[in-house]
């Protein structure tokens, strides 16, 4: 009955058989034996038909919502059906790095046959336990790396900029070292395991104050920043792309501070696609 109400549909928007058929490529008696068929189902008429023109019934104007709302969720159907068909993983990632993550979903999108991602973006530790737990087959994540887990695509974010409020006392300054931070306190996550760039950044500065777990996602303690709650240690990369006029980023030099990051995968879920959005990730690394 579908394919009679594709013609019913067509008909009625090209107001005539000769022209629906030729949308359709049918003859011109297959769409009127397609309208019969239907009149005789529903028990009236669709179209009331002379020489110069189609036109449709009072009855059939009342029928035409629901043959388009039928062909729409047929479609509909057909679409979610075939996103089922495709392998989807859901993969943890820190928003720092979201346009690397962006550049491999489309990649693995491309790819035959096609890989589908649900994207789980997440900080250090909620990853870690989304691995621990299962509920993630694969994730981006700053050193350390959690271990017993294989760890493929390093790579590394300069950290040598400071996030200052735009009209406080260093905003001025050309260059600031951990010694001219004085009382302004330093924005930390609580979660710095031993040998990570937070761990390195709070000896350097006694003064800081906690801003959650984690800290992988930089637009929150951006706000603190402007409201003068303290100073943040910013990656080149946000202070590359992020305009905020409450907001200046002043050079820091405290050494070579950098955030390693690396792609981490539970081998027990070693899937055709898992294994492909490993090999996606280096790709996109080194080309980009």
């Amino acid at each position: 009955m579908l394919r009679d109400v594709a013609c019913f549909v067509r008909v009625a928007e090209r107001g005539g058989f000769s022209r629906a058929a030729a949308d359709l490529r049918l003859s011109q008696p297959a769409i009127s034996q397609a309208i019969g068929r239907l009149e005789r189902a529903f028990g009236t008429r669709l179209f009331e038909r002379s020489s110069r023109a189609v036109r449709l019934t009072t009855a059939g104007k009342a029928l035409l919502p629901y043959a388009e709302a039928l062909l729409a969720a047929e479609s509909a159907l057909r679409d979610e059906a075939a996103r089922q068909s495709v392998p989807t993983i859901r993969f943890a990632y820190p928003p720092l790095v979201g346009p690397l993550v962006a550049r491999v979903v489309r990649r693995l999108a491309g790819r035959t046959p096609a890989v589908d991602v649900d994207l789980h973006p997440a900080g250090w530790s909620e990853a870690t336990a989304a691995l621990a737990a299962g509920d993630v087959p694969a994730a981006i994540l700053s050193y350390p790396f959690p271990a017993g887990r294989p760890t493929t695509a390093r790579f590394q974010v300069p950290v040598d900029h400071l996030a200052v409020p735009a009209g406080g006392p260093l905003a001025g300054r050309a260059l600031l070292r951990p010694a001219d931070l004085g009382r302004h306190p330093l924005l930390l996550p609580a979660t710095r395991p031993p040998g990570s760039m937070w761990a390195r950044l709070a000896g350097l500065v006694p003064r800081h104050r906690v801003v959650g777990p984690d800290l992988d996602d930089f637009a929150a303690p951006l706000d603190l920043v402007a409201a003068g709650a303290g100073v943040l240690a910013a990656p080149r990369l946000v202070a590359e792309t992020v305009r905020r006029p409450d907001v200046r980023f002043v050079p820091l030099d405290a050494g070579d501070l950098r955030i390693t990051y690396g792609l981490v995968w539970t081998p027990e879920a070693a899937s055709p696609e898992v294994m492909a959005l490993v090999s996606t990730v280096q790709e996109a690394l080194r080309t980009r």
